[in-house]
């Protein structure tokens, strides 16, 4: 989903999916069938079935139809209602499978679907070498694949109003985190009416990313610490992260006065319209407004650029829309034919698929299609050097997000949102049997 996070860490915690939070200790990997595959080779009588969320019912569809066309095979897409993080693996524990599924190829969501009992590996698919560094990196576990990397991670950065840059007068984009509030700064008290910052109180996924933003220069110490329980989510970079959000931006007066109950929708359009300069991001908002503006509109009002905390650099967030995987169901033709699809969608038919659905390639050797705007051209740009949000580095996602909604209603303090995420991350580990918790 868009917020990418798992909330199913919820949901092991209150025991709702033991079975599939546990970690399978005597499973075997099942191994996808050897041999080279035709993505087009006909399939006529072979029928699969594909789990989307209900915010990707249309993200494959221009891929299935051109399979089954080009092959007589017949992919039924099922929907599995929100909180799809939660209820696939619920679902999965009364022995339901599907042949396909989306799913977020990173380590801390991968677990949940018991990959070694469930998935087929996927480690010598002729896709593996045409997908870009960071898509490459994606949907592993123990040093197998398990995951097709279909669209790339969406990119977390700062859309901006062009105009409302010019009357403050900004010229040269922010290099830090410090800087980018101090443009916000300048924007509160050069530009009349206009929010510096478009905070989502209302549906909550969003609060994070400015937090995430400043725990960029956590090193990669600190999360192998944090995955063996030797350090904690109290660190004080990362308490001292979300104190300066609630400090500065919004008690500091930097956001918009509706922050506690506005909506993501609601952001694309403030940012549009120019009533707020900034939104800190990921790409999903880059698909909400560009499913009701025009390119053309888009490059008129809109630039992007990467933050981080001490640098300008972005990083990436991987949500289910961006990885496929395959089930190992038992049927040898079912399996061989869901190898098939990935073969084709990420082979003859990729072009085609990233120009209907106007997405960036995760192929070097693939061009993006013509027409984008340069907000999401920039992103692309900057996952090359993008580091990974915690949902990357981190074993289990802890569900920040609804700490800092808390927060947000004076119901925690900083401290206490990182010791929700500790509380939470711990408990999930301790239940999937990882060692040390």
């Amino acid at each position: 989903m868009r917020r990418a996070v798992s909330v199913l860490a919820t949901a092991c915690v209150l025991g709702l999916t033991a079975t599939a939070c546990s970690d399978s200790t005597g499973a075997t990997t099942a191994a996808a069938p050897e041999g080279s595959v035709n993505p087009t080779a006909s399939l006529k009588g072979v029928k699969l079935t594909m789990w989307v969320a209900q915010n990707s019912v249309s993200e494959p569809k221009q891929a299935i139809e051109a399979f089954e066309k080009a092959t007589g095979a017949k992919i039924t897409t099922e929907v599995i209602p929100d909180p799809y993080e939660s209820n696939v693996p619920t679902k999965l524990a009364s022995g339901v499978k599907p042949d396909l599924m989306f799913w977020q190829p990173t380590g801390s969501t991968l677990p949940f679907v018991q990959p070694a009992k469930n998935l087929l590996t996927l480690d010598n698919e002729d896709w593996v070498s045409k997908l870009g560094t960071t898509e490459k990196s994606l949907g592993q576990v123990d040093g197998h694949r398990y995951a097709a990397i279909v669209t790339s991670p969406a990119v977390l950065g700062v859309y901006y109003n062009k105009d409302v840059f010019a009357k403050a007068g900004i010229t040269t984009m922010p290099a830090s985190y410090d800087e980018l509030l101090a443009d916000a700064a300048k924007i509160k008290s050069k530009v009349s009416g206009v929010a510096p910052f478009f905070e989502v109180g209302g549906d909550k996924w969003p609060l994070q990313w400015q937090v995430q933003a400043q725990m960029t220069d956590l090193p990669q110490s600190f999360w192998d610490n944090l995955n063996k329980n030797k350090d904690s989510w109290t660190n004080k970079t990362i308490v001292d992260a979300i104190t300066k959000y609630k400090t500065k931006v919004l008690d500091g007066g930097l956001a918009q006065k509706n922050y506690k109950t506005a909506t993501f929708v609601d952001q694309g359009k403030a940012i549009m319209d120019g009533t707020a300069a900034m939104a800190v991001n990921v790409t999903a908002l880059q698909s909400e407004i560009q499913a009701t503006a025009s390119t053309a509109d888009i490059d008129k009002k809109l630039g992007w650029f990467p933050i981080a905390n001490s640098a300008a650099k972005a990083e990436y967030s991987p949500d289910q829309t961006n990885g496929v995987v395959a089930f190992n169901t038992g049927d040898s033709k079912r399996q061989n034919a869901a190898r098939q699809f990935m073969s084709f969608w990420l082979g003859p038919n990729y072009p085609a698929y990233i120009k209907a659905n106007k997405l960036v390639s995760v192929e070097p050797s693939v061009p993006n299609p013509d027409g984008l705007p340069q907000t999401a051209i920039a992103q692309a740009k900057a996952l090359s050097s993008a580091s990974g949000v915690f949902q990357v580095k981190a074993l289990t996602a802890p569900d920040m997000h609804l700490a800092l909604a808390d927060m947000i209603y004076g119901k925690k303090t900083p401290l206490q949102v990182a010791q929700a995420a500790e509380d939470q991350f711990k408990q999930v580990l301790k239940a999937r049997g990882v060692a040390g918790f």
